[in-house]
Parts: C-alpha cells; sequence; structure tokens
C-alpha cells in the first residue's frame, strides 16, 4: 500500500487509548492523523507520550470525513452515540467500549443501565475476536472488540464447546490487573485499597459474562458456520458461572475453567490444537501459562489439563494488548488488507 492509512484515535488519554497509540506509532501503514480528548483538548501530545515524539495536539472530537478509521477508546456509553456519524462520514469504527459486543439491544439496560442509543448499528458490528470471526472482521466497517475477561474466557473455552466435549455447566475463575478498570481514580484501584489484597466482585454477574454466552452459544448453533475443530450440532449451549477477581499488579488475565469432560484428555486437547492451528496469536502450551509471559504482547496462552474426569483449562493474556487495543490493531489488520501481526510482533519481555 503506497500511501498511509490515516487513524484517529478518540479518547487516546485512557489506558486502551494509550496502548492503541503506542502500537499504531509502530505501523508502517498508519499515519496517527488525530488524537482526541476532551480533557487534553487543545494540549500538545507530548504531555501525555513524552517519548513517541510527536507533533501535534490533542483535538476535542474526531473529523471523520477526513481519516479512514477510528478508534473509538471511549467510556462504555460514550462511544455509541458518535459512530453514527463516523461512519456516516465514511471512516470504518473499532471500537474498545462495550457499546457493540452484544447483538440483543434488550441486553444493554440489564448489563449498562441504560437502552442503547444506536440499536440499529448492533446488527452491523462484528465482534472482533479473530480467532472466530476473521472472515466477517475484512469486510466489517464496525467491529466491537471484546471485553478482556472475555476475550479469555471465550478463548479458553471454544475449542471445547465446539467439539462438544462439555459435560456438565462451566465455571470460569478470572483474575485480573488494576489496569482493567481503566485510568480513572476511585477507590476500588487506590493502591492501598488493591495492595497485597485480593478479592472477588460482581458475585451477582459480571458484564463481560453475556460477551462469553454469546459466542459459546453461537458454537453450538446447527446455523452458525463452521470455527475450527468440527462441531456437534444441535448441542446445547453449556450454562457459565463466571467470577472475577481484582489482583494487586499492573496488567494480566488469567482464567482458569472448570467442566465435566466428556471423551478423552487426548480428545480435548487434539480438539484445542486443531482448533488453533495456524493462529498467529492463541498458542495451546504444554504448562499452565503465567500472565508474565503475556505481558506486552497480543498472545493468548492457553493450556489443556484435568483432574479425573474434571477438565481444568487456563488461559493467560494481557488485557490491555490481547484484551483490548491490541485486538484492535490486529482487527485492524484483517480489515485493511494488513498481515495479521503488523506492529504486533516486537520482542517478548521476560521476566
Amino acid at each position: 500500500m503506497a500511501s498511509k492509512l490515516k487513524a484517529a484515535v478518540a479518547g487516546a488519554n485512557g489506558y486502551a487509548g494509550m496502548t492503541a497509540v503506542n502500537l499504531l506509532a509502530q505501523h508502517p501503514g498508519v499515519e496517527l492523523a488525530q488524537l482526541t480528548s476532551r480533557s487534553y483538548a487543545g494540549k500538545p501530545y507530548a504531555e501525555v507520550y513524552p517519548l513517541l515524539g510527536l507533533s501535534g495536539e490533542f483535538l476535542a472530537e474526531p473529523a471523520a470525513g477526513e481519516v479512514d478509521v477510528v478508534f473509538s477508546c471511549l467510556p462504555h456509553n460514550v462511544g455509541a452515540g458518535k459512530a453514527a456519524a463516523w461512519l456516516e462520514a465514511g471512516a470504518r469504527v473499532i471500537d474498545m467500549s462495550a457499546d457493540f459486543r452484544l447483538h440483543d439491544s434488550a441486553l444493554y439496560p440489564t448489563w449498562y443501565r441504560q437502552p442503547h442509543p444506536q440499536p440499529d448499528l448492533l446488527a452491523k458490528a462484528v465482534l472482533g475476536l479473530p480467532e472466530l470471526h476473521e472472515s466477517e472482521l475484512k469486510d466489517a466497517a464496525l467491529v466491537a472488540v471484546p471485553g478482556c475477561y472475555s476475550t479469555a474466557a471465550i478463548l479458553a473455552l471454544a475449542p471445547a464447546v465446539s467439539a462438544g466435549l462439555v459435560g456438565s455447566d462451566i465455571v470460569v475463575d478470572a483474575k485480573s490487573g488494576v489496569s482493567g478498570s481503566g485510568r480513572s481514580p476511585g477507590i476500588g484501584v487506590h493502591f492501598s485499597e488493591v495492595n497485597e489484597s485480593l478479592s472477588a466482585y460482581a458475585i451477582e454477574g459480571h458484564r463481560h459474562l453475556p460477551e462469553v454466552i454469546q459466542e459459546l452459544s453461537a458454537l453450538t448453533s446447527p446455523l452458525a458456520g463452521e470455527v475450527g475443530a468440527q462441531r456437534r450440532v444441535g448441542s446445547a449451549a453449556p450454562a457459565i458461572t463466571f467470577v472475577p477477581h481484582l489482583v494487586p499488579m499492573t496488567r494480566g488475565i488469567l482464567a482458569t475453567c472448570y467442566f465435566d469432560l466428556k471423551g478423552s484428555l487426548d480428545e480435548l486437547k487434539d480438539a484445542y490444537r486443531e482448533f488453533y492451528s495456524g493462529q498467529p496469536f492463541t498458542k495451546v502450551v504444554d504448562k499452565t501459562p503465567a500472565t508474565k509471559q503475556t505481558s506486552h504482547s497480543n498472545l493468548c496462552l492457553v493450556n489443556v489439563a484435568a483432574q479425573g474426569r474434571k477438565a481444568v483449562i487456563t488461559s493467560a493474556l494481557d488485557n490491555l494488548i490481547k484484551g483490548a487495543s491490541g485486538q484492535g490493531v490486529e482487527c485492524f489488520n484483517i480489515a485493511f488488507g494488513f498481515e495479521r501481526t503488523t506492529a504486533l510482533d516486537g520482542p517478548m519481555q521476560w521476566p
């Protein structure tokens, strides 16, 4: 591609926005044309990005008619009202919030406390999980990047559900670093509240749960297209209990998933290897992964094991990269015809 695509990042001063900017600054096919932030409008980029050498000033809002793509890193319930105008101006939109992840508009009042402001757009949105939706992403004008917990849980469970090897309800025990709560200060992420402490939250139901149910249910539908391993068509979607925990670390997610196993452990392992064969970022590993192994990378590492007849699947990822902006850039690459790994294949940082 001779000329670079022009990108705007809306909400460029939050963690997702900052991560997107840092990744896109390394992308050979992207010009960072606009960075927006209401709180930083009129201020130089260097106030947020002193090391990138970017010239320019923050705008209050994107001028979508002047760019090819808008990466929307705005808070939930904020970007939904703006996306239609961006699309009408000719830009494609990659949304990092939850505003377009759920297909059913009736779910938004339950999980996000207000009706969806643009329900007509939900049918146009493609969930930005390339391992399941790569073919749809190629023509998507509106991409809804899934949540960090959702990504970890779906990638941990999709091969087993798709292959019909889940014989019971599923329990997902997930733990996240504090950056998953965003950059805005609050009592729940205050240092003295979270340091040297571990706690569960959203016991009554976390807002990422309906995303997991939606995607795993689709894998059991006889109307859904083939994805990865061969599917047992018509099997019922399993019930899911999902409990998140806050861990006193900056970044990372570890999800441990339990269910009764149908078939053998070898069959289960084969299903995962087949499902993720050729995938550049989701890797089946022989040892239970640690979050540090995925830190600052777009990797999701998955281990398949069992205790007797109980399957134990663990997945680890960086909540700001594969769980947010890295996956957004991965979707951008697919949508605009770049190699899927462009700007995402930097060296690993271990330890």
